[in-house]
């Protein structure tokens, strides 16, 4: 396999890795005012989250710098015809662990409300903001020859963008839900399935149209094979929903964001980023990727560090992986 493809891949396996991790406590983010109805119970919420959400957002971290060393055209033509939305996830990020940190400071109803909205936009904007870039992504964006961004803030805001970020936000919901259903234990362990048993349906429907939609404009065999096991994977999340096997339940749902992602990125293969303005403007694995040398020395260090960061991730799940409810929040 050559250098350029195999870096694709791997930068792949790392957005979907993000997306799959990252969605779970975004979902608990947009749903915290949902079902945590008093302050024991969100920070039962947030305490599900709390030991893993910061070690989840390095996979963002490191797709962006991978995307950067390896496929600077991309990485540049991506990120500047993206800014303002690439510039609202971030603020919202930033936001959001700050909300994190600083919730329990102060004792008051108000301080406390005013960092719980803080925690729920913050979810719920990069929730949709990463389904307009996929959009956007699968369907292309305007760039000329110099693969220069082109178009303006509506031309990413086009109804298949939007039809991404409702999909990626119910599948983040439904995840955090499911989630929530398998971390918890009483009242809030019940809620929280019999939420994710309503939405997954839902889910379900906007996730074909979604996959379908861009596989009409653009495909190959691994991406219809990549859909059609989404599709199962969020079958099998509705009949456990409904039985309340909440593990299988979390691995439906992580299994359909994840063969989701890799749809957008089998379906792109081998372009990177289609220019709908220019053709020549179109970005390949081969005219976005740098040099032998900088993948060769990539690949090495890739060899040596990413095992220890999966184990060590690995293990903080292992860690953190007992039920919590209100009998474990202190008063």
């Amino acid at each position: 396999m050559e250098l350029p493809t195999l870096w694709f891949l791997l930068i792949a396996v790392l957005f979907t890795g993000y997306f799959i991790l990252e969605g779970f406590d975004f979902g608990v983010g947009i749903l915290l005012p949902l079902l945590g109805r008093d302050d024991r119970e969100r920070r039962v919420l947030i305490n599900t989250i709390g030991p893993v959400w910061d070690g989840n957002e390095v996979w963002l971290i490191t797709a962006a710098g991978a995307l950067f060393a390896a496929f600077p055209g991309w990485y540049a033509s991506l990120f500047s015809g993206l800014y303002l939305p690439m510039l609202l996830v971030l603020v919202a990020l930033i936001f959001r662990g700050v909300a994190f940190e600083y919730r329990h400071k102060r004792p008051e109803a108000g301080w406390k409300a005013r960092w719980d909205t803080a925690i729920v936009l913050g979810s719920l904007l990069p929730a949709a903001v990463w389904g307009i870039v996929l959009g956007n992504l699968l369907r292309g964006v305007p760039l000329n020859a110099a693969h220069d961004y082109t178009g303006g803030l509506l031309d990413l805001l086009n109804p298949y963008a939007l039809l991404g970020g409702v999909t990626t936000t119910a599948l983040f919901v439904t995840h955090g839900a499911v989630f929530l259903a398998l971390r918890t234990s009483g009242e809030i362990r019940v809620r929280a399935g019999r939420l994710a048993a309503r939405t997954a349906l839902a889910t379900a429907a906007v996730t074909g149209a979604f996959l379908a939609a861009g596989l009409a404009v653009r495909n190959t065999p691994a991406a219809v094979g990549l859909a059609a096991g989404a599709a199962v994977a969020l079958a099998g999340t509705l009949a456990a929903t409904r039985v309340r096997r909440e593990g299988w339940a979390f691995a439906g749902t992580a299994a359909a964001i994840g063969l989701t992602v890799a749809t957008v990125f089998a379906a792109l293969f081998p372009t990177v980023l289609p220019s709908t303005a220019d053709p020549a403007g179109t970005l390949t694995v081969d005219n976005a990727a740098s040099s032998p040398y900088t993948l060769t020395v990539m690949t090495w260090v890739a060899v040596v560090f990413a095992p220890i960061v999966l184990a060590y991730q690995g293990w903080t799940y292992w860690v953190f992986r007992r039920r919590i409810g209100v009998a474990n929040i202190p008063d």
